[in-house]
């Protein structure tokens, strides 16, 4: 029954009473009472619990205020409730819209042109170890795709804040600009000269990514609820994507000559990632308002303190510190065993073609089995098989491993993130930010000293194979040691071996 009705009711009885009519009004007007108590004081508290309070205590949008609160209605004189289930559904809800599917297409072109760049350095770091930087080892020319990774994630954690406070637009465009002005700047950098590589290419391109890179994926929130895992994956997908193209295209333009082939091959794909964020930039839509300031102080402290996330952190660490090595140095290992020159040159995009698989596939295990039970098991095989490199020099194990090591890999870096969510301990989600934010400001120092170490191992005169395979392997073991014992903190909670 609506407020309004139980008011006039009970004034309807009242008057009764006082016209003389008998104790049947008498009755009836108690009853309105009980009933004006019953319901109408709820209501209003249930109005005030809307309008005041929107946002959760740390600033986040809470969906659950904007859904209807359960109603009444009156059959035959009596009261009877409505279930949220009989409920007409929300009027403003943007499960798979349109506009959120597009919003999903564009984060996916934002992956696809900017990450999916980072995993075809391998093609960067051969034509660089063997052509244009000659003269600089492979442990330095590695220091520029090192750096740009490591400012991919490492400028994600104050774009995150500012996508936060409303300035998503602001990341985007400014990213868009200084990476595409960055890539036109590679392609004209002379020979042997190392430090415009450096500055175009490790500097200022990987600062436009990591001003794209967190807030295109994360603009999917405001688009997906129940399917907002699903629609991540798709975002992120667009990375393998691109890692299978750009090695293609720049193998291809890079042999085509000695002096030509360089620039225009970096201008082909400034071109081609031009015409792509300028569509990203157009689909990409927000639509909740910005977060409410707040201090984080408090939350960060209890974070710190939280010895099996920080566990996990360090786990995860371990495991990016190798994870990305093969994708540094596979196409070079095959040019230096004499592995044949097309399975060379497409040895970096097989990888990336079966990651893009496994960045699918493991998360759908995830769901089934547990989201640990699937990330140690793929960590572990990653690390077997960077062992089983060193006696694979022929077509045959080049073929295998970069299959093999591009779909367990990809569940490894692509399982990372929502592992880091397991960690959540307020009901409003209040931390959740900070600790994905936390993990990618660490894995940004893993991605930055991880492949310069591999090439220094590795050597600039005889090429030492065994010794950058091995501190990848067994670094990727430790940091599966780490999720094991995380793994294991949860099944001791928990009480079931599902995690």
């Amino acid at each position: 029954m609506d407020g309004k009705l139980v008011l006039a009711e009970a004034c309807r009885g009242c008057m009764g009473i006082t016209a003389g009519v008998g104790y049947t009004c008498l009755i009836r007007s108690l009853a309105c009472v009980w009933v004006l108590n019953r319901r109408l004081l709820p209501l209003a508290m249930n109005h005030q619990t809307v309008d005041e309070s929107p946002q959760t205590r740390s600033g986040t949008y809470s969906a659950e205020a904007t859904l209807p609160q359960p109603s009444s209605k009156e059959t035959n004189g009596a009261i009877v409730d409505i279930e949220p289930a009989q409920m007409a559904p929300p009027v403003d809800n943007p499960e798979g819209t349109l506009r959120g599917w597009l919003t999903v297409f564009g984060g996916f072109l934002v992956l696809f042109g900017t990450f999916g760049v980072v995993q075809s350095f391998g093609v960067y770091q051969d034509i660089y170890t063997r052509k244009t930087l000659s003269q600089w080892s492979a442990s330095e020319i590695s220091w520029i795709g090192s750096v740009q990774g490591f400012f991919v994630f490492a400028v994600g954690f104050p774009a995150g804040r500012l996508f936060d406070k409303g300035y998503f637009y602001h990341c985007m465009r400014f990213g868009t600009l200084l990476y595409i002005f960055s890539m036109f700047m590679l392609s004209l950098v002379k020979p042997q000269h190392y430090y415009q590589n450096f500055l175009a290419q490790g500097v200022g391109m990987g600062i436009g990514m990591g001003l794209m890179f967190l807030p295109a994926i994360t603009i999917v929130s405001h688009w997906f609820r129940a399917r907002r895992s699903l629609a991540m994956g798709l975002v992120v997908s667009g990375s393998s994507l691109g890692g299978c193209l750009y090695p293609i295209m720049l193998n291809n333009i890079f042999r085509s000559s000695e002096t030509v082939g360089f620039p225009w091959a970096v201008r082909s794909v400034a071109f081609l990632d031009l015409g792509v964020l300028i569509i990203a930039n157009i689909l990409m839509r927000t639509r909740l308002p910005p977060k409410r300031a707040g201090g984080h102080g408090a939350v960060m402290k209890e974070i710190l303190t939280d010895l099996p996330y920080m566990t996990f952190v360090v786990g995860t660490f371990l495991l990016f510190w190798g994870v990305f090595v093969p994708f540094f140095y596979l196409q070079l290992y095959a040019a230096k065993h004499m592995v044949l020159p097309n399975i060379t040159r497409y040895s970096i995009t097989m990888m990336n073609a079966a990651s893009l698989v496994g960045r699918i596939v493991p998360n759908h295990l995830a769901d089934m089995y547990g989201l640990f039970n699937v990330l140690i098991p793929s960590a572990m095989v990653c690390g077997a098989l960077v062992f089983a490199l060193i006696g694979a020099t022929n077509v045959a194990g080049v073929v295998i491993f970069a299959l093999l090591y591009g779909f367990f890999s990809g569940g490894v870096i692509a399982l990372a993130t929502p592992a880091a969510t397991k960690f959540v301990t307020h009901q409003d989600l209040s931390d959740v930010g900070i600790r994905v934010g936390l993990l990618s400001f660490v894995l940004a120092f893993a991605l930055l000293t991880g492949s310069p170490i591999a090439g220094a191992l590795l050597s600039h005169q005889n090429y030492k194979w065994p010794r950058p395979l091995i501190f990848a392997a067994v670094v990727m073991f430790a940091g599966s040691a780490c999720h094991i014992v995380v793994w294991r903190i949860f099944v001791l909670r928990k009480g079931t071996k599902r995690v």
